[in-house]
């Protein structure tokens, strides 16, 4: 059944799996600080959301959520539209740019100085 006159299935799929990242991206991967006052005397204003998650130790339950939730997202966008080509390479882009800031080896790393202060 199509709600919006235009818009497949397939395309629903793969906007609500890159508007997905989007968001989970700037949210834990640029915005540096806390909303609040923190006991530890400025230094958290330099990390991101997930470089603060759970004091930056690895593999927690809290990151492992964060980490398998658009794998899933992915996998029902890929069997959705039926592995076309097209919505395949955009879904896998989308799936690598919040996948790749995860790694334990990106811990605080400024790829090109971008979002560096």
């Amino acid at each position: 059944m199509i709600l919006i006159p235009f818009i497949t299935v397939p395309l629903v799929w793969t906007l609500t799996n890159v508007i997905h990242n989007l968001v989970m991206y700037l949210f834990l991967h640029t915005v540096k600080g806390t909303p609040f006052e923190t006991p530890d005397q400025g230094k958290a204003r330099l990390l991101t959301h997930w470089e603060q998650m759970d004091y930056g130790i690895q593999f927690t339950s809290s990151r492992k959520f964060l980490t398998i939730s658009p794998i899933i997202l992915y996998i029902l966008a890929s069997f959705y539209t039926k592995y076309d080509a097209t919505h395949f390479m955009v879904n896998t882009s989308s799936l690598l740019s919040v996948l790749l800031p995860k790694l334990p080896q990106l811990h605080g790393v400024r790829i090109f100085g971008i979002n560096k202060y």
